[in-house]
């Protein structure tokens, strides 16, 4: 018996080492340097009376935000200093002055205790008004000092109430200061004006601007930005794509933005070196109603027009930001006695299969965010080409190799099995 459990455990290390050698190098740690102060991050939520209403999953708004709450406090990482303040959680009189006052800082920012914090969001409860231009100038002063990266996220179901000091213009306020904090919006069950304004104040310091009708959309939303905060702030820089490669403008690492039409296909140029990887993403927003059934499309070809790899994705349901990215090693070249390596013109196409809703309006265009950085590939670039984005021929490969091992050893010991079954 103790010789069969050695024989199993010798299977088992061997599977694992197996399936550790065939992994890619690459897959086990990124290279890029850590944050040198940690990121600071306020939470930012409306606690006014209009968040009693019971319409997020048969809940009332308050009960989905507590619950998003609360799984997104689980799952903030450790380098994240974490604050949350409210705006209309205290007072719930009919004076203007004193109702366009309420906000409080809940809990301060700083390293998080999870327990402390989701015991002061418990006692919250739909009480006043929703003074969104004082929240923000709030949670901007608690995020003060230091050259961290810096986020507000608010979370919030009506525009402001408190004009004219206008949130939009806080925000504008807040970003001409260049202390690089960014403004996310999200809007709970947000009506036509609701939505105007969440996404003004976030375009107006470099955020995104989301619509949320369900209770996961909520915490998925809010976990994503939070870990987002640990990145540096890039400002975006605007372009302007091509109908074909050949007119396409030329992008170099960096954040760039563009708006597409429904059912349009873009065009842009990268140039890559050789033993360089062109690593680029693209995400489409969706900030009108849009039909069902939608995609986009990302491909790297070249300018003769062979596809090189392409990243996709599709939804059929409410969206605001559908996204898709791709790979693209590229070989050292071979020894040219000395010259400069000539760089590959790589195409990139980005294409959409939205179609707007009956009655809405199709311009402008949809906004495009692409990303795109050229990196050291890894070590053999060639075989890094196969583990491509989206491929998944190494998996199967993977998979295919541990089979055979497994089927050797397990062979085997049946052999043995067998053959001291016989003696005795």
């Amino acid at each position: 018996m103790i010789i069969r459990k050695r024989l199993a455990a010798g299977a088992c290390a061997l599977l694992a080492a197996l399936a550790a050698g065939l992994l890619p190098a690459g897959t086990a740690a990124a290279d890029e340097p850590a944050a040198q102060q940690p990121p600071k991050v306020e939470l930012v939520l409306d606690v006014s009376g209009s968040m009693r209403a019971r319409d997020i999953d048969g809940r009332s708004r308050m009960a989905a935000a507590k619950q998003a709450f609360n799984e997104v406090l689980d799952a903030v990482p450790d380098e994240v200093l974490l604050g949350i303040r409210t705006l209309g959680a205290d007072y719930p009189g009919e004076d203007r002055e004193r109702g366009c006052k309420d906000t409080r800082q809940l809990y301060p920012v700083g390293p998080l205790d999870r327990t402390e914090a989701k015991a002061a969001v418990a006692t919250l409860a739909p009480t006043g008004w929703t003074p969104i231009g004082p929240a923000l100038l709030g949670a901007a002063k608690d995020l003060e000092g230091g050259d961290a990266t810096r986020r507000i996220v608010l979370i919030t179901d009506g525009e402001d109430t408190c004009a004219p000091l206008d949130p939009c213009e806080v925000a504008r306020e807040i970003a001409a200061k260049g202390i690089h904090l960014v403004i996310d919006t999200l809007g709970l069950v947000p009506d036509a004006k609701t939505r105007a304004q969440l996404r003004c104040i976030a375009d107006a310091t470099g955020g995104t601007y989301t619509s949320v009708q369900h209770t996961d959309e909520l915490s998925g939303r809010v976990s994503q930005l939070v870990e987002r905060a640990a990145d540096p702030v890039v400002t975006p820089v605007a372009t302007e794509g091509a109908a074909r490669c050949a007119d396409a403008p030329e992008l170099t690492p960096g954040l760039w933005t563009d708006r597409e039409k429904f059912g349009e296909h873009r065009w842009y140029r990268v140039d890559v070196l050789p033993g360089q990887e062109l690593r680029a993403s693209v995400s489409v927003a969706a900030d009108r109603a849009v039909a069902r059934d939608y995609g986009v499309l990302l491909r790297a070809v070249t300018v003769h027009g062979r596809e090189i790899v392409r990243g996709s994705e599709a939804g059929d349901g409410r969206t605001d930001l559908i996204s898709t990215g791709l790979r693209y090693p590229r070989a050292e070249a071979e020894d040219t006695d000395g010259a400069e390596p000539a760089a590959e013109v790589v195409c990139l196409q980005v294409s959409n299969s939205f179609a707007a809703a009956p009655g809405v309006k199709t311009e402008p265009g949809l906004p495009v965010e692409l990303t795109v950085d050229v990196v050291e590939a890894p070590d053999d670039a060639a075989d890094a080409a196969s583990f491509g984005l989206g491929r998944g021929w190494w998996l199967l490969g993977l998979l295919v190799l541990t089979g055979f091992a497994a089927g050797l050893v397990w062979g085997w010991v049946s052999r043995w099995r067998i053959a001291v079954w016989r003696t005795n």
